[in-house]
């Protein structure tokens, strides 16, 4: 009698195991490319040797074998040249039990399965099987060695991204949740509407390219539309997301783009999708990040004469901080010594190649000012590296006079900030980026990547050809020296900067050369949003002063709560208090700027639920906040979400007038194992957003 096939079990709790997938909401089988995986035939009869067994496994339209996208995989012949390879690990009866192995270098996707015996064949039920990148592959490019890195870059389903200012970093609770219902689904439609070829979506490089393009909404209807004009009522503000599931699982449902997103909402979606594919990596917040439109490695800064900065004038910006991604691969496409991490951004910056995408650049080459290598090395050297150039604006006769008052050349690109690997703590990785500023080494980075970025550039394009002085050469600045009369600029704040309270401000002029010398000061103190966009202008001070040798002074600038609670009640996003000071010795050349950001502090909200809870067994989960600032806080919400304990939700809880405390109740039913954690967020119309999350051990 002819053989045939009955029925196939996929082993999917033994195979999902050792493929590290178990945790994927999925009914199909999930496995990673290059590690042998194992199936169950059940037979009409027992196999022979003579008997015809093919398993066809196919990806795409129309699977062809001249195309490397179907494989035909048969255990008594020799493997074939596709790199995949089946066996009989044991033949018994009616029963059948093969073990496959994938390339290591095949398309990531979804391939449907089915048995060819003779002239018949077998097409199993729920036979499309996922196939992901696999960095517990030695001969998989994105292979990762260390099984704690593991962990937390492909594994880890929440974590932080670090944002505020580089005075004061705090972090963002984010649910990456790659393992939530259609999350794998969402990933498998972005590939194919990606309109990369099968063949290239074997290449994390070409993948991680492309994601970073389609996360969001620009020239291809991708997932997150960008918003930065201050408007979010016809969409969810970018303050208002606590994760990427309902991102995606919205986009999944609709195939629309989701309103709105600003750079930590594309970075931790892309997180997702790539820890989703398999590909390892990890958020990074770059705190004072220059966004420089024209490649001449500085950004223009302009200021008033009451030291208030014009953002108007200037294309070019320095966002307080800017959250991009890292993805982990070897570049094979690259001279040796540049695979490790790679920096990929999906938020909408820059083109490149005639659309919305960035990196994957080399973090290596970054360091070494190798800028020329692809991809988008120029833009991303200059969000770490430019200078920032001070201007001085004054009218003179109606016109606009420009005097340059100051460079510097170690502002930008400070503390740049992730997750520690297992731990709850931000880890510093400034130094895997950037040489020590001053070093020997920085100083021969900038020059070639100057030489790199000055023979790529023609003139500066005609659209900057307006009224704004501009030095069309690229020079590397030496350090500034230090003013002669050793002037020296502190700014700080004498009192937490709590919302419904005067901001307490002070200026510091030192001087450290002998003599008595004059000084003018002026001071201002301005609210601006996370890209450096002025909101309202508060105040200014200006004076002048006389210090002797080797003295100091301070200069206090305070701010009235009246003067800045209609601003925080009417702009949509988050603000941060911005200060900047110009000091100018009479009689000298010297002139000083200094600036300084700031974010506001909130009162906390505390979550109290148990430390364990056993699966399916409900418990409560309790959220307290106590309003102790001097203000209402109008039309809160209550953002909630626990993976695999709690749905996103999100609760009104009206105006919360000074003093009083609000408690809020859910109860959860855990539906999955280990260690898990609750996220919470209060929003208003004067905050923006209060994070605070606790943990939680699932047992049996």
């Amino acid at each position: 009698t002819d053989l045939k096939v009955t029925g196939i079990d996929f082993l999917k709790s033994q195979n999902c195991r050792l493929h590290h997938t178990d945790a994927y909401n999925i009914k199909n089988l999930v496995v990673r490319r290059g590690q042998p995986f194992q199936l169950q035939l059940n037979c009409s009869r027992e196999l022979r040797p003579t008997d015809k067994l093919a398993l066809r496994f196919g990806i795409g339209e129309n699977p062809m074998k001249i195309r490397g996208t179907l494989m035909s995989l048969n255990p008594m012949r020799q493997p074939d040249f596709s790199g995949w390879k089946v066996s009989i690990v044991k033949n018994s009866g009616q029963q059948c039990l093969l073990s496959v192995i994938s390339s290591p270098w095949a398309p990531v996707g979804k391939y449907t399965l089915n048995v060819k015996t003779g002239s018949d064949t077998y097409k199993p039920e729920m036979g499309d099987i996922y196939l992901l990148f696999n960095p517990w592959c030695e001969d998989d490019v994105v292979f990762m060695a260390d099984e704690a890195r593991r962990n937390e870059y492909v594994l880890n389903d929440t974590g932080y991204i670090y944002v505020g200012s580089a005075y004061n970093i705090y972090n963002k609770p984010w649910n990456f949740g790659q393992f939530e219902e259609y999350i794998l689904d969402a990933c498998m439609y972005l590939m194919d509407k990606s309109g990369l070829k099968l063949s290239s979506r074997r290449d994390p490089v070409l993948v991680s390219r492309a994601m970073s393009a389609l996360v969001n909404a620009n020239d291809d209807n991708g997932v997150v539309m960008g918003n930065w004009a201050g408007d979010y009522s016809n969409g969810t503000s970018p303050m208002d997301w606590i994760g990427s599931v309902a991102i995606l699982q919205q986009y999944y449902k609709t195939q629309k783009p989701v309103c709105f997103g600003q750079c930590w909402v594309f970075a931790g979606v892309l997180t997702t999708v790539m820890r989703c594919l398999g590909i390892p990596c990890r958020c990074v917040s770059n705190f004072n990040s220059a966004h420089d439109t024209d490649e001449n490695l500085r950004v223009d800064i302009y200021l008033n004469e009451y030291g208030e900065k014009l953002t108007s004038m200037s294309l070019d910006s320095v966002w307080n901080f800017h959250v991009w991604n890292d993805v982990w691969m070897r570049r094979l496409d690259l001279p040796a010594g540049f695979s490790g991490w790679q920096a990929i951004d999906a938020t909408p910056q820059e083109q490149s190649q005639g659309m919305f995408q960035c990196g994957p650049c080399s973090v290596k080459a970054v360091k070494e000012g190798d800028v020329y290598l692809p991809f988008d090395g120029k833009f991303v050297y200059a969000e770490v590296n430019a200078d920032k150039v001070y201007w001085l604006v004054k009218k003179v006769n109606g016109k606009d006079k420009f005097t340059r008052i100051s460079t510097e050349t170690e502002g930008i690109g400070v503390k740049i900030s992730t997750k520690a690997v297992g731990e709850d703590r931000r880890e510093d990785i400034t130094s895997q980026y950037k040489f020590p500023e001053g070093s020997e080494e920085e100083r021969e980075s900038m020059e070639k990547a100057c030489s790199f970025i000055r023979s790529s550039r023609m003139a500066t394009h005609a659209r900057f050809a307006a009224a704004v002085p501009r030095l069309l050469s690229l020079d590397i600045h030496p350090p500034e020296p230090l003013p002669k009369t050793g002037l020296h600029l502190e700014i700080t704040n004498k009192a937490a900067l709590h919302p419904g309270n005067p901001l307490e401000l002070a200026i510091t002029v030192k001087t450290s050369a002998p003599g008595k010398q004059v000084i003018n000061l002026v001071g201002s103190c301005q609210l601006q949003s996370y890209t450096g966009k002025v909101e309202a202008s508060l105040g200014y001070v200006k004076e002048t002063v006389e210090l002797k040798g080797g003295s100091e002074t301070q200069i206090p600038l305070i701010i009235g709560a009246d003067t800045y609670m209609k601003t925080l009640a009417s702009v949509e996003d988050e603000v941060l208090v911005h200060v900047t000071a110009i000091a100018e010795v009479q009689g000298t050349d010297d002139k000083l700027t200094k600036e300084i950001t700031m974010p506001f502090e909130y009162p906390p909200i505390t979550v109290q639920m148990p430390e364990t809870a056993k699966l399916n067994e409900e418990f409560t989960c309790a959220f307290i906040f106590k309003n102790k600032l001097n203000m209402p806080l109008d039309n809160c919400k209550l953002l909630v979400e626990g993976l695999g304990i709690f749905k996103m939700t999100t609760f009104d809880q009206g105006d919360i007038q000074p003093g009083r405390i609000i408690k809020s109740e859910v109860i959860c039913t855990p539906t999955r194992l280990g260690e898990k954690k609750m996220v919470a967020k209060l929003t208003s119309a004067q905050l923006k957003g209060i994070s605070a999350e606790k943990k939680i051990t699932i047992t049996n």
